[in-house]
């Protein structure tokens, strides 16, 4: 019989194969991207103290009433993070794209928070 392929559980695996060399540290802290189906979600995490410095998703009030998990909804949580950790003196990260392609929804996110001010 055949095997279904569990997308989420490579997905996971990718994550755990990147993140043995993406470290966030007080100076340069990561920028974490999750997506749902519906929804998306970015943190930036000091990994030393493991902390989290800035959070911005798609699920609030400001951000969800227009869209939902596409893709002007990453930019528009791009650039709430962005500005969110410029207002704290954050200007450099790591970028964690979570396992998932560069592409799409993630890399609009990206984008936003490089033109919002951020430097990855």
């Amino acid at each position: 019989m055949l095997k279904k392929i569990d997308k989420n559980e490579n997905r996971q695996k990718r994550h755990l194969r990147s993140r043995k060399n993406i470290k966030g540290t007080a100076e340069k802290p990561r920028l974490n991207v999750y997506r749902s189906l519906s929804n998306i979600y970015a943190q930036i995490i000091n990994d030393v103290t493991g902390e989290t410095l800035v959070s911005a998703s798609s699920i609030e009030k400001g951000l969800k009433e227009n869209y939902g998990g596409n893709a002007d909804a990453a930019k528009l949580v791009g650039e709430t993070v962005a500005k969110r950790a410029l207002e704290k003196g954050i200007k450099q990260v790591v970028f964690d794209r979570g396992g998932y392609l560069y592409h799409g929804r993630v890399a609009a996110l990206a984008a936003a928070a490089r033109e919002a001010g951020l430097q990855f």
